[in-house]
């Protein structure tokens, strides 16, 4: 996970069995985004116990799942869109069952010369 990549996270719980089809799908039809454009796409099952992440190589696509032990994702974020844009370090704080919401250092900082 670089700063430079497009992350969206879907604002709403998705059926946990769905596979890479269903999902293409649904990023297609419900987020209104582009799956093959190289970003990446984050979903939380309806229980809040696991979530998923959908990317697209240029070869094929990547389906990784995560499932936490013990509790849920609670601090998934809201909106009225369909989908949220995460930074790095906000998807970070997300798959580790954190806040995303919490700030972190710019992406980008000039150096100083001299």
């Amino acid at each position: 996970m670089t700063p430079q990549m497009r992350v969206f996270v879907a604002t709403e719980p998705v059926d946990g069995r769905k596979g890479i089809d269903g999902l293409v799908l649904l990023c297609q039809k419900r987020l209104q985004e582009d799956p093959f454009s190289g970003g990446v796409f984050i979903f939380r099952s309806r229980s809040g116990q696991s979530l998923k992440i959908l990317a697209y190589d240029g070869n094929g696509f990547w389906l990784a799942q995560k499932r936490l032990s013990k509790g849920r994702f609670n601090n998934w974020p809201k909106s009225q869109c369909p989908h949220s844009r995460l930074r790095a370090h906000q998807v970070y704080a997300l798959c580790m069952g954190g806040d995303p919401g919490v700030r972190g250092a710019p992406d980008w900082r000039p150096l100083p010369l001299g």
